[in-house]
């Protein structure tokens, strides 16, 4: 794995491939390691990917302290990242968390993006509105308020040899890449760091339209993003737009299905 400093950290990266870019930004408890089938099938379509390990799953870009994980620090990182690639413009694929960023990101600073393909997270906005007005997504959103948790939610995730992360991933991702995921949050102040994400949160609402060409990936199976919010992403974007349903697949698209997600993100950066 490479490093890339920016912003006086130094973060992982996972690079690979020629032709033009495409940034993959991971969600919770994923690291970079859930895009590497997606980035090798990217490869052979002819595009260079780069997937960082995001603030706090870096060991060397992990500060402490609630308020040095705000949306609007996560899109920095990444714009200071793609200036330390020496990319002017990228195409913007996020998933989780990741999407959250992308969509930040995205909507602030059109200029630096070429496409957007968000996965499981709808635009920030329209999630802020299932929060508040949908039951089936108040229920599905119920672990954040844990998560949240300064106090219990660490050690809870911990136990038993962390077992619930592992169950968070419901039999859907391959052992070893779990593995992966949760050897990185054991490090020391890694998990704390992750759910500081969480802890920044704040509502999204009023987050711009974005303007430049937009896939969203929903599955019917995911267990935290409902449809209700699904549906309104459309209402949030100002520019060529696809909503792309798949069929039984968890929330865990990027590693249960690689193959259909780089051909959705072909397509987008294609078309």
């Amino acid at each position: 794995m490479e490093q890339t400093t920016a912003r006086d950290m130094t973060f992982e990266v996972e690079r690979g491939g020629e032709g033009p870019p495409v940034v993959l930004l991971h969600g919770f408890p994923e690291t970079a390691a859930s895009w590497r089938t997606v980035a090798g099938l990217l490869h052979d379509a002819g595009y260079s990917t780069y997937a960082p390990n995001q603030r706090g799953y870096s060991p060397e870009a992990r500060p402490e302290g609630v308020e040095a994980y705000t949306m609007d620090t996560l899109a920095d990182d990444v714009l200071a990242l793609a200036d330390a690639w020496g990319l002017d413009r990228f195409h913007l694929v996020g998933h989780d968390w990741g999407a959250a960023v992308a969509w930040k990101l995205t909507a602030l600073h059109p200029e630096r993006v070429e496409t957007l393909t968000a996965v499981s997270v709808p635009h920030l906005a329209a999630y802020g509105w299932a929060l508040a007005h949908d039951a089936d997504q108040q229920r599905r959103a119920s672990y954040i308020g844990l998560f949240r948790d300064g106090q219990r939610a660490e050690e809870l995730l911990l136990e038993d040899d962390a077992r619930r992360l592992i169950a968070m991933f419901e039999g859907r991702v391959p052992a070893d890449l779990v593995g992966e995921h949760l050897a990185a949050l054991r490090e020391p102040g890694a998990l704390t760091a992750a759910l500081n994400w969480y802890r920044a949160m704040t509502p999204e609402t009023d987050l711009p339209a974005v303007r430049v060409p937009t896939t969203y990936v929903w599955s019917t199976d995911d267990q935290a993003l409902g449809r209700a919010g699904a549906e309104r992403c459309g209402d949030h974007v100002d520019a060529d737009y696809r909503f792309v349903e798949l069929e039984g697949i968890s929330h865990w698209i990027p590693e249960e299905a690689p193959g259909e997600l780089a051909e959705v993100i072909v397509d987008r950066i294609a078309g």
